[in-house]
């Protein structure tokens, strides 16, 4: 059961990593021009996206102010839930699988 719970954890972590990245060069492709957001799909991406990702960007942004017009809050935010997932997620479950297997 420990293990199921882990595994849930470390994909839900890897999936809003995703979802960063792919946000981060959504917001690229329609700064350039490349995709436009009058597109339905790509308007329902877009706010989806929006919606992930912003609880977890927001506190980070608050601190972190863009340097010359380039965010830099995503890569501080995949590198702390890649800290978490690596070592602090093995961490808090290590008692569990001692006690459950």
């Amino acid at each position: 059961m420990a293990g199921f719970l882990y595994y849930i954890i470390d994909a839900l972590i890897g999936l809003l990593i995703l979802a960063i990245i792919v946000s981060a060069v959504l917001s690229w492709l329609v700064a350039f021009n490349v995709i436009n957001l009058r597109n339905p799909f790509v308007y329902g991406v877009a706010r989806f996206l929006d919606a992930v990702t912003t609880p977890v960007m927001r506190p980070v942004q608050r601190f972190i102010p863009p340097l010359g017009g380039v965010d830099i809050s995503p890569i501080i935010v995949i590198l702390l839930l890649q800290g978490v997932r690596g070592y602090l997620l093995p961490w808090l479950f290590r008692p569990l699988f001692g006690l459950i297997g």
